[in-house]
């Protein structure tokens, strides 16, 4: 497994020592399925924002209770071995629950990013209330028009006419 794919425990304990050598950290969180350019731009900005960038990812439960039974497409441990494999990536965890709270605050990042679909005033209640205690600055990055899972999956299940 790719080293930058860790527990709570261990993305807590890297981030503090980041935290306290005067790194700035970014984190973000989300499901990624279907990793697509959209994704990779938005995290290549996110990462753009500091010094280091923790994702946390939606295990299977909760993308399935977030998008729907037919969903994830990918397995979580592909999604995280796909992220990790970015080099704008510097570390990933799989987080089980439908709120990012306790991955926020394991990395008590000093910037938390979310994509262009979401508005500060959208972001969970308790997302916020730990974000607000810990100090993090809330930074929306404008999504890559055209792109989203949901699309790509259209597009793979449309008929095409046969390619020569």
């Amino acid at each position: 497994m790719n080293p930058k794919i860790v527990g709570f425990e261990e993305l807590s304990d890297r981030c503090k020592k980041l935290r306290d050598a005067g790194k700035k950290l970014v984190a973000t969180n989300g499901c990624f399925d279907l990793l697509h350019v959209g994704h990779v731009r938005y995290l290549q900005g996110a990462r753009a924002l500091g010094d280091f960038l923790a994702i946390g990812l939606n295990a299977d439960s909760s993308v399935r209770e977030l998008k729907g039974t037919r969903r994830p497409i990918m397995t979580q441990d592909d999604r995280a071995e796909l992220l990790a494999a970015l080099q704008c990536v510097d570390l990933v965890t799989i987080f089980p629950q439908l709120r990012a709270t306790q991955f926020i605050t394991a990395v008590r990042p000093a910037i938390y990013v979310k994509g262009g679909d979401y508005t500060s005033e959208m972001l969970d209640e308790e997302e916020r209330a730990v974000l607000k205690e810990i100090g993090a600055e809330i930074r929306l990055i404008p999504f890559e028009a055209g792109y989203s899972t949901s699309r790509l999956i259209e597009q793979i299940c449309k008929p095409r006419p046969q390619i020569r």
